[in-house]
């Protein structure tokens, strides 16, 4: 049995300010921590009988979890130049994709460091015109590649959230959210048996979990940005229909090419924030 991690580090144990996870604060100590939660899963997932795992480093330049502390038995995706985003790597081999350390979506709650793929400049997306996080998404391009979710993990907000779109899906919650920066948290040794826990029971019971049903299903995006200079800008790509000021739109044959398309519109958008030739020679 072969399952895919995309893990990112806001809903890990431990986590509540956004100071912690930048280079000249306690970052160091988060990402040892992420990586050590990403253990568990892997642990978990090969006590239940899973032969091989491949983990995504999915938070911001995606090179946080550290290779030689790492379990050697999993794969990792690390570097951010990567068509996939936060999927690089997963296809129709993997038998399941769990979810460890995630948030909810931008405005949605005040749980833990909300934002959606982007806090720059992304305030709100939908697929066929449900609001989805960073989860949900992820899981529907999982589901078109005929993958399941089996399990997710991040404070009790977001659980609650993904539940909506997931219902059966295997939790943990490894915090409560009492702002957008602020949780009380449980100690991480303490999340780290959870999560081990809860991922082989997950893989134990593969069965009984089915994959959303978006295969080869037109796909339609909307994305809403936080400034007009984000938008303006991925109508660059003539797919693009500016509905707002702030807001686009666009239709894709499939969810793996719209998948694609909303990271490139995503990547033009961040760009932009501050202008495209901010940084260009003179």
């Amino acid at each position: 049995m072969k399952f895919f991690i995309s893990a990112d580090i806001e809903g890990i144990a431990g986590v509540s300010t956004i100071q912690q996870l930048v280079n000249n604060g306690e970052y160091q100590r988060f990402r040892k921590l992420m990586t050590e939660e990403v253990n568990a899963a892997v642990r978990g997932a090969f006590n239940a009988g899973a032969t091989e795992v491949v983990v995504a480093d999915g938070h911001g330049n995606m090179s946080n979890i550290l290779i030689e502390e790492l379990d050697p038995r999993a794969r990792l995706v690390s570097g951010n130049n990567r068509v996939m985003c936060q999927l690089e790597g997963l296809d129709e081999t993997f038998d399941g994709i769990i979810f460890i350390g995630h948030h909810g979506r931008e405005g949605a709650s005040e749980a833990v460091i909300s934002h959606t793929l982007a806090g720059v400049c992304v305030k709100e997306m939908k697929i066929n015109g449900k609001v989805v996080g960073e989860t949900e998404m992820n899981a529907m391009v999982a589901g078109a590649f005929g993958v399941p979710a089996i399990f997710i993990s991040g404070d009790n907000l977001y659980v609650k959230e993904v539940k909506e779109t997931l219902p059966d899906v295997e939790s943990v919650v490894t915090k409560y959210a009492k702002d957008r920066l602020a949780a009380e948290l449980i100690h991480p040794k303490k999340v780290r048996e959870l999560i081990e826990a809860g991922v082989s029971k997950a893989v134990q019971n593969l069965s009984s979990f089915r994959p959303l049903d978006t295969k080869d299903r037109e796909t339609t995006f909307e994305i809403t940005f936080k400034g007009p200079q984000q938008a303006s800008m991925t109508s660059t790509l003539p797919t693009v229909e500016m509905t707002s000021a702030t807001s686009i739109k666009f239709t894709c044959p499939d969810m793996i090419t719209a998948y694609k398309h909303m990271w490139g519109c995503v990547i033009i958008a961040m760009a932009a924030t501050n202008g495209v030739l901010g940084h260009a020679n003179q």
